[in-house]
């Protein structure tokens, strides 16, 4: 009898880790990836108010101006004054950087002779800055969608959404950037997608 009852908890324990180990590595490192981002963003919001109230508090800033001052003066943008794309750096003991931003423009290139794969063109919009940039990433990049998969959770390749980015800008990703500024990951920031 005591044998059975040790039977069924292995048995047990060997299912949980065969579940485990059934999702892919690649959809296991996003998750993790958008959740350290998700809290990293969250403490920064945070840290932010406290400081505001602190700097406040002691007088630092003032909420109000005191007097009239000059009019900030206009200064008409000029070519290299229009900010330039810098592709984002992760911080210390973090293997990705992130940006959020538009992914359209989509554009299947004909895979040219000696390369790894066929490839993608898109155009991103950073939601941030708003400066735009044309990349060329393979149709194998890992893609975690929601509404973009007709409202399910999944994950994708890059060349398999083509279609649904071909247009104008509607959906916003998390695009993940390593330390030498190439993707290597979009989630789908679905919270932000245009309607």
């Amino acid at each position: 009898m005591a044998d059975e009852t040790g039977l069924g908890r292995h048995l047990a324990e060997l299912a949980a880790s065969g579940q485990r180990f059934a999702v892919p590595p690649a959809a296991e490192r996003i998750r993790a990836r958008g959740d350290r981002l998700r809290r990293r963003k969250q403490t920064a919001v945070a840290s932010g108010g406290v400081v505001l109230t602190a700097a406040l508090a002691v007088g630092v800033l003032s909420p109000v101006r005191l007097g009239p001052g000059p009019a900030p003066v206009a200064v008409k943008p000029t070519a290299s004054s229009t900010p330039r794309f810098v592709p984002p750096v992760p911080a210390p003991g973090e293997e990705y950087a992130g940006e959020l931003g538009y992914v359209y423009g989509a554009v299947l290139l004909e895979e040219a002779e000696g390369s790894e794969g066929a490839t993608v063109q898109v155009t991103v919009e950073q939601l941030r800055t708003g400066v735009v940039h044309q990349v060329t990433v393979p149709t194998w990049i890992p893609v975690e969608v929601k509404h973009l998969a007709g409202g399910t959770p999944g994950d994708m390749r890059l060349g398999e959404l083509v279609g649904q980015l071909r247009a104008g800008p509607q959906w916003v990703f998390a695009v993940d950037y390593d330390g030498e500024g190439r993707i290597q990951s979009l989630r789908e920031a679905f919270w932000l997608t245009a309607e």
